[in-house]
């Protein structure tokens, strides 16, 4: 497939969902295949390109995963021993659960840990040291092991790892484990190193219905290990490359072994009926798309989206990175990797059908649900069933800072098979997949969400 039909795709659809910019690269058949349309900015626009540098998100977890893995293969780090061994002041509520957390639970986010903080602890070195010691009044969501519930603050927590293991901050210590040996020369997490070179911001809709630059670029500090990485697609397809090889870098010097790398995208703990994957690995999150398995993560920021999928048994990633806000940003990401997969390989990612709306069954999950930030709501009306996902408002009336907009309410439908999963079928979520969690009595009490466990508040 040419990197004219590439190219001519990709236009497309940034035309259809009105992204302001996208940039897009493939690596298949040994060669690497870029396509770019678009600004990197509405308001002073220049022109997106292989190198254009944009935020990650969560795709950042793959490099906080990895760096950290670079300290187990030196014998620095264990998986399976207390996150306590390397960070004695980790606290939080439940003293129990906090001396039994081990690195690995927060590595495929069995730890029990919310998904995040609202607070901003500055941009100092010593930024992730106050944000992990506001650990100590989150309480847990689950018991420790017991399921996966995506938590930044678990990784954020094993990014504190590092630091303390390497007596570096953070960022220093990812640029000398992973960027400088690898040669990424387009991946930063400091503003004062991304202004100088071409960057994207984020755009979301406004009320009027056209696209606004998100003001707040970039995330706290205390979030980096997360979700804070900057970088090009031409940095994306090199990382990828690197975690489908043998562990060494473009130059043949050695960086990691090939086994650590393959045990990374082997899974450790299913994950139900989630769009996030069917395990999750070691950074990774895994799952199988017409019997090949894909290895991939996405990642979310101020009105900006990315996307990291690779095929280790056929040597391919595609990476995707795009800056348009949640009602459009996602779904043009999808469909350019679904059409990359479908092209290139002749794998076909599709969305499973939900059954007929049936009121009776749909009335026992209406009602609110919350996780630390944000409020989901299950509603009805007499076509289909509604799902609404909001930022608390109190937490977007106190911010001080612009943050993402609300979604309207999308359609879902249950799915065959499992009782209780089910599908988003409209709106911004599209083809976003999840369960609802019962108590031993029946009782619904939770409801899932990208691999998020939003526990029931208010029944309707």
């Amino acid at each position: 497939m040419s990197q004219e039909s590439l190219a001519a795709f990709v236009e497309a659809k940034a035309t259809e969902f009105r992204i302001p910019g996208v940039a897009v690269g493939v690596w298949v058949d040994g060669r690497e295949v870029f396509a770019c349309h678009g600004v990197t900015n509405l308001e002073n626009p220049l022109p997106v390109t292989q190198d254009t540098l944009f935020r990650l998100g969560s795709v950042t977890k793959t490099y906080t995963a990895t760096a950290l893995m670079r300290l187990v293969e030196a014998g620095q780090i264990e998986l399976d021993v207390p996150v306590r061994r390397y960070v004695p002041e980790f606290a939080l509520p439940d003293e129990e659960a906090a001396a039994r957390i081990t690195v690995r639970n927060l590595l495929n986010h069995t730890a029990g840990l919310n998904v995040r903080t609202a607070s901003d602890t500055g941009d100092g070195d010593d930024a992730l040291a106050a944000h992990i010691a506001e650990l100590a009044e989150v309480p847990l969501i689950a018991p420790v092991g017991a399921r996966a519930s995506y938590s930044q603050l678990g990784y954020n927590l094993a990014g504190r790892i590092v630091e303390k293991v390497t007596g570096l901050t953070y960022e220093r210590a990812v640029a000398s484990l992973l960027f400088e040996p690898l040669g990424m020369t387009h991946s930063f997490f400091a503003g004062d190193e991304v202004m100088t070179r071409r960057f994207a911001v984020g755009h979301n809709v406004g009320e009027d219905g056209s696209l606004a630059v998100a003001r707040r670029w970039k995330d706290s500090r205390g979030n980096n290990p997360g979700g804070g990485i900057v970088s090009s697609v031409a940095d994306q397809l090199r990382w990828a490359r690197f975690h489908l090889g043998d562990g060494r870098s473009e130059n043949g010097a050695r960086v990691m072994s090939a086994e650590t790398l393959r045990r990374m995208a082997e899974p450790t703990v299913e994950l139900r009926s989630s769009s996030m994957g069917d395990a999750v690995g070691i950074g990774w999150l895994l799952r199988d798309v017409d019997d090949v398995r894909v290895v991939g993560h996405g990642g979310s920021a101020n009105g900006q989206f990315a996307e990291l999928l690779t095929v280790p048994e056929r040597d391919f990633a595609v990476a995707v990175a795009s800056n348009a806000g949640p009602d459009s940003g996602p779904a043009c990401n999808q469909a350019i990797v679904r059409w990359a997969l479908e092209h290139y390989l002749g794998v076909a990612d599709r969305d499973p059908e939900p059954l007929p709306y049936n009121p009776a069954r749909i009335r026992e999950f209406a009602g609110s649900y919350e996780i630390d930030a944000m409020v989901l709501t299950i509603s009805m009306d007499s076509a289909a069933p509604k799902l609404a996902v909001q930022i608390k408002p109190e937490l977007r009336a106190s911010a001080g800072t612009e943050l993402p907009p609300d979604l309207p309410p999308a359609d879902f439908g249950l799915l065959p098979g499992r009782a209780d999963d089910y599908i988003v079928t409209d709106g911004g979520l599209t083809g976003q997949r999840g369960f609802f969690t019962r108590d031993e009595t029946g009782t619904v009490v939770g409801i899932d969400l990208a691999g998020r466990l939003f526990q029931r508040v208010h029944p309707a």
